[in-house]
């Protein structure tokens, strides 16, 4: 078995693209498993990359024994060979880097970059985010309660505080600060900020992360033109987009392909491969419309064998068929040239998998996701029944050696998205995905 983590490459392994910049995204809901093709890919990165969302975001890994749990931490800095990167489009809570950076034992001197244009998370921001979250009673859109949101409305309010100022003169950060802690108090007379406390503990952050910020848009041109090979991971997911998703039940930033460029500051010519990553049936968090969803028996089923519980936040996820109607939506926007389907083996004990492949509004069919929860509210799914396959899949290493009626599965999507699958996950461990060869 190949010791990655030494920096040993096997012969054997996926590719990224040609092109200097390949991008993972999540396709629905987000929990789609990112993390691990991410991972698959990163082996053969120089660099990885978020561009956007912040601890909201969460990422898992599992090798061997050993399990990872990326928040803000771009997954392919497990490898010793791979740089993470953290762009100017992510918001940064410096605690819980630093924590996480702990937590995951994992050594990253001269191996972690970070943007000087990056927006800072700080505490009074996760405390207002709660007061939002409750005051919105049964209409709470079930946020994770990080603080992301408010931290991008003071981004775009234009009183927020980047790595940048935290960095320069400390007198001058402190004093934006202050200013800061007061806007919020203004609108939240509740709030209560230890301020002298705040800025002894930003003191010190700002030492240790100071070896580590650069402006990542030079570093980033500069690494392309030195033909570096670039992974970036998104977080959340295009039905979480904030232009693009289900609002007002969505992520504070642009987690489609768009997010990637304003994200990292790259020109679009420079990104080859768009893999997106989909889960074998569909999970989601939070409130809002999920046309799919199922609240029996088999839902359970899919809770259960999948331990679907987030990351991040371990609130149990709603779970429903696959919605390829939502997917061709997904497609649209992201232009996918390659799929991968994660988690195939938890549908292994169904006798029938249903998919959803078009939604009925009002008896029209609709050729779009709508804009309007309370139009998802009302959808009607057309669903197609495929026979299950009744036989385990996780030792299964080759696209060949999968049941027939797994394989007619992942032909299904492919047909139905107009994207070649390329991946097949039947497990949690890096090395349970099959590579499926280019026809």
């Amino acid at each position: 078995m190949a010791n990655y983590e030494n920096g040993e490459i096997p012969a054997k392994i996926p590719r990224i693209g040609e092109k200097p910049v390949t991008v993972v995204l999540g396709t629905q809901w987000g929990d789609e498993g990112k993390g691990k093709i991410v991972d698959m890919l990163g082996v053969s990165a120089d660099l990885c990359c978020r561009c956007q969302g912040g601890n909201n975001a969460g990422h898992s890994v599992h090798v061997q024994d050993k399990h990872y749990a990326f928040h803000l931490l771009p997954s392919g800095v497990i490898y010793p060979t791979c740089k993470g990167l953290i762009g100017n489009g992510v918001v940064i809570n410096l605690p819980d880097l630093f924590n996480e950076i702990e937590n995951n034992n994992i050594d990253l001197k001269d191996r972690l970059v970070i943007s000087d244009r990056a927006h800072l998370v700080f505490n009074f921001h996760t405390q207002v985010d709660g007061m939002l979250e409750s005051g919105r009673g049964q209409k709470s859109i079930g946020t994770t309660k990080k603080g992301i949101g408010p931290t991008y409305s003071s981004k775009a309010t234009r009183n927020g505080l980047r790595i940048s100022d935290l960095i320069g003169d400390f007198t001058k950060f402190s004093e934006k600060f202050r200013s800061l802690v007061e806007h919020y108090q203004v609108m939240f007379p509740d709030l209560n900020v230890d301020v002298i406390k705040e800025l002894e503990l930003y003191k010190d952050l700002a030492t240790r992360v100071r070896p580590m910020v650069k402006d990542t848009v030079s570093y980033l041109h500069e690494a392309i033109s030195n033909n570096k090979k670039i992974l970036v991971e998104c977080a959340q997911s295009t039905i979480l987009d904030i232009d693009f998703g289900l609002y007002p039940y969505v992520t504070s930033s642009n987690c489609s392909i768009g997010g990637v460029l304003t994200g990292l500051g790259i020109p679009p010519h420079v990104i080859g491969e768009v893999y997106g990553v989909i889960k074998a049936y569909l999970t989601r968090v939070g409130s809002g419309g999920f046309p799919t969803e199922l609240k029996d028996k088999d839902g359970e089923l899919l809770q259960k064998r999948g331990a679907e519980f987030g990351v991040t936040t371990g609130r149990p996820r709603r779970c429903g068929w696959l919605d390829l109607a939502m997917l061709k939506y997904s497609n649209m926007i992201n232009g996918f040239t390659g799929l991968a389907v994660t988690k195939l083996d938890i549908l292994d004990v169904f006798e029938e998998i249903k998919v959803g492949v078009a939604y009925k509004l009002n008896g029209e069919i609709l050729n779009t996701f709508p804009a309007s929860d309370d139009d998802l509210q009302q959808v009607e799914v057309e669903y197609i029944t495929l026979p299950g396959w009744l036989k385990s899949t996780e030792t299964v290493r080759e696209f060949s050696d999968l049941p027939a009626n797994a394989k007619e599965y992942i032909k299904t999507i492919q047909l139905h998205v107009g994207v070649p699958v390329k991946w097949v996950g039947v497990g949690k461990d890096r090395e349970s995905i099959i590579s499926i060869p280019n026809p």
